[in-house]
């Protein structure tokens, strides 16, 4: 397979061409699911879900196996609507404001985060992961199918960092629990680093690469407390400098090749 050759516009996105070829000069396959990811509309993982939904068609036939190999020279469809590869690749950091739905479209016309990074890229982006509606802080939204993959793996264990406030003072043997770890209904889950942020002890800072839907806000209530406010202010290295809430701004080249390169980031 030949290498990618880009390069970076001013603009913070990548752009590049490539072509594959196999033995004799045939064209290299590759699984289905890691087609659709190549053309921004999702992780590999959750394009293979869109795949067994049946949303994703090969030259008219529906295709329901993510690993079915394809050259990328058949007519592949998602949601009835023909799907190619993306050339430009866009990496957008997003400070999230409470309010707003981490996905790419709400049926009940709710406001998302994708009506805050409209500017950003006028295709197709997905969000890496997700924030709750009333969280708020860092959300990385891209079209590189392979990148969301890499970030959403539990392998890479990314470490996210969150300004948490709850409704009482969390106690010295709580404090400890949530350290050594607490049992909730999918498992024990412990937090990497934890420390009281000022002396009400109801404002904590937290660290934690778990990666489970809405693990924050369940290890709080394990232990009988509320959580009142949940701003992410670190994920992945990626920090909220010089970002407002409500804001975006394009990754750096370093920053990307960080993301591309480093494992635990």
């Amino acid at each position: 397979m030949a290498r990618k050759h880009s390069h970076r516009s001013e603009t913070g996105r990548t752009t590049g061409h490539h072509q594959q070829s196999g033995p004799a000069g045939q064209p290299d396959t590759m699984p289905l699911n890691k087609y659709v990811a190549h053309c921004g509309i999702c992780s590999r993982r959750k394009a293979a879900d869109l795949i067994k939904q049946g949303l994703v068609q090969v030259n008219g036939k529906t295709i329901l196996e993510p690993g079915f190999q394809v050259t990328g020279n058949e007519h592949i469809t998602y949601n009835k609507k023909p799907i190619k590869p993306v050339r430009q690749k866009v990496y957008v950091l997003l400070n999230k404001p409470k309010g707003y739905l981490t996905t790419t479209h709400d049926p009940k016309n709710r406001k998302t985060v994708m009506e805050l990074v409209k500017p950003a890229y006028n295709g197709r982006l997905f969000p890496v992961g997700r924030l709750d509606r009333n969280t708020s802080g860092l959300l990385l939204l891209t079209n590189d199918g392979e990148l969301a993959q890499k970030l959403s793996h539990p392998s890479f264990e990314v470490k996210k960092v969150y300004e948490v406030h709850i409704d009482k003072p969390l106690t010295e043997a709580h404090f400890q629990q949530m350290l050594e770890g607490v049992m909730l209904e999918d498992g024990l889950t412990k937090v990497d680093a934890l420390a009281y942020l000022d002396g009400t002890r109801k404002v904590l800072g937290l660290e934690i690469h778990s990666g489970k839907n809405r693990i924050v806000r369940r290890l709080f209530a394990a232990l009988g407390y509320e959580v009142e406010k949940l701003d992410r202010v670190m994920y992945a290295g990626l920090t909220k400098k010089n970002l407002p809430r409500g804001k975006w701004r394009y990754l750096s080249e370093k920053e990307v090749i960080w993301l591309k390169h480093f494992r635990g980031a």
